[in-house]
């Protein structure tokens, strides 16, 4: 937050951004209440370029920003001169060469690249090197071929190649485009969202509404850090990108990525072993999501409260771990689930609501 003030010219610095947000004048909320989803922190401000997905058949869009990078950046919580004069070359001069571009390229259909990726060893959450080389392809001879200087168009191809992340911030609205439909279905106990801030975990229910949440202490997360960092510099699991395992992809396909272990910490079995566990507490299998290791078995698809319940089987997500100090950073990445104590709240509100 200090740092998306800063970068508006809200606060000249962190000492005058931390006063104006305590002082009342600003209004913070979920990016999930604004159609959008944001990787860790989260943070979306007025002037951030966004990606715009559409769900073609219930006419839905959803929201991200532009990917920044790991290490050092503003959703990992540092807020330095670094990472406000890439934010702000990212409006000014990456935005304009990509906004052309697809425009000129004209719609991409995303649902078609996270079905490859998955058959090229990405699961689309930490692990997005094939989904950005797929949306590379898509993107290239449209950058060439646009107006901006060569300079540009270099600058911007090198920052997005360079980025394997930068697909996490297409797989992320896409999946929420995929599950905001299913809001208000009669009776529904599906989970429709997943997400966390760093002290809280939070679930909605499909049947519920959007507007109720259930929400537990966020937990720890167990994995691999980085040189010179250890569980006491970790903070507690966050951030949006939990929607990709919502909608059953990134952690619920980890057997379709088994060399994320290296980033997340376990053995290749473990990620098979993640995957297969989850169509216990899923209510069927994707049609468009395959997964090549468990002989083209379709993903995990539709995660049921009663089914967590019943088994005392949590969804697994794999994520980053951000550094419980602002300013510093991603400090590693591992495994977490969400908190038991959502699913009890949801299912005993369902069990109320729906009595009669």
């Amino acid at each position: 937050m200090i740092g998306g003030l800063i970068y508006e010219g809200l606060a000249k610095d962190a000492a005058e951004a931390e006063k104006l947000a305590e002082g009342g004048e600003i209004t913070f909320d979920s990016c999930h209440m604004h159609d959008a989803v944001g990787p860790m922190a989260g943070v979306v401000t007025a002037s951030m370029p966004v990606w715009i997905l559409e769900n073609k058949t219930f006419g839905n869009r959803a929201y991200c920003t532009i990917n920044e990078g790991l290490g050092k950046v503003l959703r990992f919580g540092a807020y330095d001169d670094e990472v406000l004069k890439r934010l702000r070359w990212m409006e000014q001069e990456l935005y304009p060469v990509l906004e052309e571009a697809v425009a000129i390229k004209g719609e991409i259909d995303v649902k078609v690249l996270i079905a490859k990726l998955l058959q090229m060893g990405d699961e689309a959450h930490n692990r997005n090197e094939a989904g950005t080389s797929l949306l590379l392809r898509e993107l290239v001879p449209a950058i060439m071929s646009c107006s901006k200087t060569q300079e540009q168009k270099i600058a911007a191809f090198n920052f997005v190649n360079g980025n394997n992340h930068t697909f996490l911030n297409l797989s992320m609205p896409a999946m929420k485009c995929t599950l905001d439909p299913i809001f208000d279905i009669p009776y529904c106990t599906l989970v429709a969202t997943m997400c966390r801030n760093g002290t809280d975990f939070g679930i909605r229910i499909a049947g519920l509404g959007k507007n109720r949440w259930f929400t537990a202490e966020a937990e720890m997360v167990k994995g691999l850090y980085f040189p010179g960092y250890g569980e006491e510099d970790a903070a507690r699991d966050l951030g949006d990108s939990c929607i990709t395992e919502t909608a059953g992809i990134g952690g619920f396909c980890m057997a379709a990525a088994p060399a994320i272990v290296q980033f997340v910490g376990g053995q290749v079995s473990d990620a098979i072993n993640y995957s297969t566990r989850m169509y216990e507490i899923t209510v069927g299998e994707g049609r468009a999501y395959k997964i090549p290791a468990l002989d083209f078995r379709g993903s995990p698809t539709g995660i049921d409260i009663r089914k967590v319940m019943e088994t005392g089987i949590r969804p697994v997500i794999n994520t980053g771990i951000a550094h419980k100090n602002p300013g510093v950073g991603q400090v590693g990445a591992g495994i977490v689930n969400p908190p038991e104590d959502c699913f009890k709240q949801a299912i005993a509100a369902c069990a109320e609501a729906w009595s009669n």
